[in-house]
C-alpha cells in the first residue's frame, strides 16, 4: 500500500498532520520532500492577530477591561489614570 501523507519535522521526529491508517510497529519507508510554506503557514504574531480583529472600543478600555468586556461602568473616570 503507497500513500503520500504530510508531516511536520518538529525538531526530533516527523509527525503527520493526519493519522496514519498504519498499525503499530508497521515498518515503511519515506521519501522526504520539502515543501514549500506559505504565508498561511508562518506563525503570526499577538499584534497581527489583534489587528487582524479590527477590535473598537472606548479609549480607557485597558484600564477597565474587566468592566468593559462584561458590559458594567468603568471604575474609573475617562482620562483618569493612575500612576
Amino acid at each position: 500500500m503507497a500513500m503520500t501523507i504530510e508531516a511536520i519535522f518538529d525538531g526530533l521526529v516527523l509527525r503527520p498532520e493526519e493519522p496514519l491508517d498504519l498499525e503499530e510497529g508497521t515498518r515503511v519507508r519515506i521519501t522526504v520532500e520539502a515543501v514549500p510554506s506559505t504565508a498561511a503557514d508562518r506563525p503570526r504574531s499577538f499584534l497581527q492577530t489583534a489587528r487582524s480583529l479590527q477590535l473598537e472600543g472606548p479609549p480607557d478600555w485597558s484600564a477597565n477591561l474587566d468592566q468593559c468586556l462584561h458590559g458594567q461602568e468603568p471604575l474609573q473616570e475617562p482620562g483618569f489614570h493612575e500612576r
